[in-house]
């Protein structure tokens, strides 16, 4: 790809070219991860330390308590793993109900009962087992010494951190953990977390078993019966993450591959699946037509996502129905490139999380994501080993029609989605996009920039983003220019224009790899709207 490498847009960050290379959103952890390449460990040894780091580092994110999700290059395929943790045993509707209320929708936002069992632990030990160099305890050795001796809080993290305060601090453990002083800390403020470091400790000496076989998973099941939850050993002991087939659609002359539901990544596969019909890079980049195309796009896929996406066992559609070409042709002709719409669910059927990414020289490429859902998870903090729970509970449905209605060992509908290009079969871009629903639409947007438009991965990584939200409603970033906006508005877009790129817009990274066959290098960018860093030697 022949990128302008002319950057149009308003950042204080430049492309980073290296022949190792991780992009993430916390500089320690960047540099934890090239630590573990210096020291003869590949990505997916990088991918991990970097991960364990950022539980630490961006506790408004992610933390020990997280899900993740991982696609890897391995050097000559592709490998999707689906390490999201289900539903305790004890969660149908019938127990919200009776907890919440018979007009209960979902489980709740925050506290003990939105919380399923968390996956990311074991996700980094299955990816150190089938992939990894390094003994996995030095995995964790740079996340243990930082949470030992803590770290300076820095300003996107503050942000988020002081905001979160006043609606957990009441929440089991929150205060303990993260009001160390009674307050949230100061920009700069050292934080130190020594009951992760016991935690760190544990699952590094057992290899992750202390997690979900001991010790911790003890702890955990005392914490949430404490609480009045419903979270036991003996649904920690029976996790197990997945190795799964990413799904794909080709763009451009690229294909863009996702992990399966339950996720919501096959939303950015529709959405480009229906914009590849019109001819976006006859527009001009940043005008009110193209970014009219996309948003609508956009909206049609989301449209089929909520109404079919759900944990596979339970879709009434297969995501290959989903994607059907002829189906989505026919969604596209639903677009009018002169009138914002509120699309509606078609019928397919025929008759707070972080991200980073991490190459190597080998050519292995990790694209990898950790959250707890939404900022600082369910606010509940396990305080002896300080585990930050997440709230994924809340994914879920109590309607009895729903797809994803709420049952046992079921994985709730998730937003977390890590992304990879290849084309003709070989890698291009391990790359992401943080933020909730944001998230397909990051794909999206980026991709479109650097397919489409040529401008390279941190121009489009900086590039000023719209968030569609539901309806007729999207958000755009303060940056976009004021003609477009008001274009926009002017085709019937109810629209709001945002100064807080952190809140609502994501943030991505990305490796982009230079060379063909052999690896010559990668280009890398992380996102202006986080405090990270692609780092590289």
């Amino acid at each position: 790809m022949n990128f302008d490498f002319n950057n149009p847009y308003l950042s204080t960050r430049l492309p980073v070219f290296a022949r190792n290379v991780v992009a993430t959103s916390h500089p320690l952890a960047a540099q934890a991860g090239l630590r573990m390449l210096q020291q003869g460990g590949n990505a997916v040894d990088a991918a991990i330390a970097t991960a364990a780091v950022m539980t630490l580092v961006e506790p408004v994110s992610n933390g020990l308590g997280s899900d993740a999700f991982c696609i890897l290059w391995d050097g000559k395929e592709l490998h999707g793993l689906n390490a999201s943790g289900p539903a305790p045993k004890a969660w149908t509707p019938e127990y919200f109900k009776a907890k919440y209320g018979a007009d209960a929708a979902t489980p709740p936002m925050r506290g003990i009962d939105s919380v399923t069992v968390p996956g990311a632990v074991r996700g980094w030990v299955a990816m150190s087992d089938r992939f990894g160099k390094l003994p996995f305890a030095d995995l964790m050795a740079p996340a243990i010494d930082i949470a030992e001796r803590g770290y300076l809080v820095p300003p996107v993290v503050q942000g988020k951190w002081a905001a979160a305060t006043p609606l957990l601090q009441s929440q089991p453990g929150f205060a303990q953990a993260f009001l160390p002083w009674g307050r949230a800390p100061e920009i700069g403020e050292l934080f130190r977390f020594t009951a992760a470091a016991r935690a760190l400790k544990a699952i590094a000496r057992t290899k992750g078993e202390a997690y979900y076989n001991g010790e911790i998973a003890e702890a955990i099941a005392r914490f949430s019966q404490a609480q009045g939850g419903a979270l036991t050993v003996a649904d920690m002991a029976a996790y197990q993450p997945e190795w799964v087939k990413p799904i794909s659609r080709d763009y451009r002359g690229h294909t863009l591959h996702e992990i399966p539901p339950n996720g919501q990544g096959i939303a950015a596969l529709i959405a480009l699946g229906i914009l590849e019909k019109f001819d976006i890079a006859s527009l001009t980049v940043d005008s009110v037509q193209s970014q009219h195309l996309q948003i609508e796009a956009m909206k049609l896929a989301f449209a089929d996502v909520y109404r079919y996406v759900s944990e596979p066992s339970s879709m009434t559609v297969t995501p290959a129905q989903m994607l059907d070409d002829a189906y989505l042709a026919s969604r596209a002709k639903l677009i009018d490139v002169n009138k914002a719409q509120d699309f509606k669910a078609g019928n397919p059927v025929k008759g707070g999380t972080i991200y980073l990414t991490a190459a190597d020289e080998s050519g292995m490429m990790v694209s990898f994501i950790q959250s707890n859902y939404m900022g600082f998870g369910s606010g509940c903090v396990e305080p002896d080993f300080g585990i930050s729970l997440q709230n994924r509970g809340h994914g879920f449905s109590l309607k009895a029609e729903s797809p994803n209605v709420v049952a046992p060992g079921k994985r709730p509908f998730h937003t977390i989605i890590p992304a990879f290009l290849t084309k003709d079969g070989q890698p291009v871009m391990s790359f992401g996009v943080m933020g909730g629903n944001m998230q397909p639409q990051g794909h999206m947007q980026t991709l479109v920039r650097m397919l489409d438009y040529g401008q390279n991965p941190q121009a489009a990584c900086d590039a000023p983003r719209w968030r569609f939200n539901a309806g007729l409603e999207i958000n755009v970033e303060a940056a976009m220019k004021a003609d477009t906006v008001q274009g926009l508005r002017d085709l019937g877009h109810h629209l709001d224009v945002i100064n807080d790129s952190y809140q609502d817009f994501g943030a991505g990274q990305f490796i982009w790899r230079a060379g063909e066959p052999s690896v010559e290098g990668y280009v890398a960018a992380s996102d202006p709207r986080r405090d990270g860093l692609a780092a590289g030697y």
